[in-house]
């Protein structure tokens, strides 16, 4: 019903504004009382053979939100009703940040795809937390980034913030560097620098009486020079695992046409188009590393099969969004119903 009922009547509509209306929409909803339940018993799928032992967590099935949907953790609580494991708010910065101007979200309908250059909008870190204290049982990861407007030599400071505000309240990071939508992206990205960023991100999390996993989200753009770096730098710092991949700026091979690019103009792509690009990148990194690390795989997850492959390129958990969009919430059933054919 989905696909060709209410998918195509939402895609009459601006993309930004239709997220903000499906967020009132499930948030009434989910406030009628037999609704949360009925939703759980159409999407969730409980089965001890989907848990997952990853980063000293358990994950109830290996099938997450990816972080962008929920920025603000508005809606965390009401979104696991759909059958997620885990869902990860964000990206979170400081400091409330309106992001970049409209129009910024855009659909490829053809190439069932987004290209998206949000620029980190968000209600800043001190409100989720006030959010993330109504948590009735969700394992919440929390994406921090940098403020628009800080300065280079403040940019450690800034994910430093982010860390030590939300450390009480979620289960495990995510350090954002690999967004095309902000500035000073290649800094980000510094091997260098990275050390700098992570090394100092560490030693806040040993002065905490229970330490977080720290995870870096990496672009899907990355070469294999870049992506050995990627190793080494997960190898020397000690952090707990990559999550490949973030949004690609790369704009090879899809059937949206030229025009249109260049109408949409600046933005990350994801969906369906990068869905080899990012397998490729797991099967690299899980190779490459001899599986030193854990990886959690995103990026063109629309079936059953897309979240299988990056299963067994070597990633140990999944995450989605265009897919989410694009399928609706029953493709989170379908990933889980297909990992229990495959365990039998």
């Amino acid at each position: 019903m989905y696909k060709s009922l209410i998918r195509p009547i939402l895609f009459w509509f601006d993309p930004e504004d239709v997220h903000h209306f499906t967020f009132k929409l499930i948030r009434f909803l989910n406030k009628i009382p037999f609704v949360s339940p009925l939703l759980k018993s159409i999407y969730l799928v409980e089965d001890k053979r989907l848990e997952r032992q990853l980063f000293g967590l358990t994950f109830k099935n290996p099938v997450g939100l990816a972080a962008g949907f929920d920025k603000d953790a508005k809606l965390f609580n009401e979104l696991s009703n759909f059958g997620f494991g885990f869902i990860e708010i964000g990206t979170l910065t400081p400091k409330a940040q309106i992001g970049n101007p409209k129009k910024r979200l855009f659909r490829l309908k053809t190439d069932e795809g987004i290209i998206n250059r949000m620029g980190f909008n968000n209600g800043g870190v001190d409100e989720a937390v006030e959010r993330l204290k109504r948590n009735k049982g969700v394992l919440v990861g929390g994406n921090i980034g940098k403020n628009t407007d800080t300065k280079p030599e403040d940019y450690t400071p800034d994910y430093e913030a982010c860390f030590k505000t939300l450390h009480p309240y979620v289960d495990y990071f995510v350090v954002n560097v690999s967004c095309p939508n902000v500035g000073s992206h290649a800094k980000l990205q510094d091997k260098g620098y990275l050390l700098e960023l992570l090394g100092s991100l560490k030693n806040l999390n040993a002065l905490e009486t229970k330490q977080k996993p720290i995870l870096l989200k990496i672009a899907p753009d990355l070469n294999n020079q870049q992506l050995d770096e990627i190793i080494e730098v997960i190898s020397e710092t000690k952090i707990d695992g990559v999550i490949a991949s973030n949004t690609s700026i790369n704009r090879d091979g899809l059937k949206a046409t030229p025009k249109q690019l260049q109408t949409i103009g600046n933005g990350g792509l994801s969906g369906k188009p990068i869905t080899n690009r990012s397998t490729k990148v797991i099967q690299y990194l899980s190779n490459k590393s001899n599986k030193a690390f854990p990886i959690i795989g995103v990026g063109g997850i629309h079936t059953a099969k897309d979240a299988l492959e990056k299963l067994e390129s070597g990633a140990d958990l999944v995450q989605v969004y265009t897919g989410f969009i694009y399928e609706g919430p029953s493709l989170i059933k379908k990933i889980n119903k297909a990992l229990l054919l495959v365990n039998n």
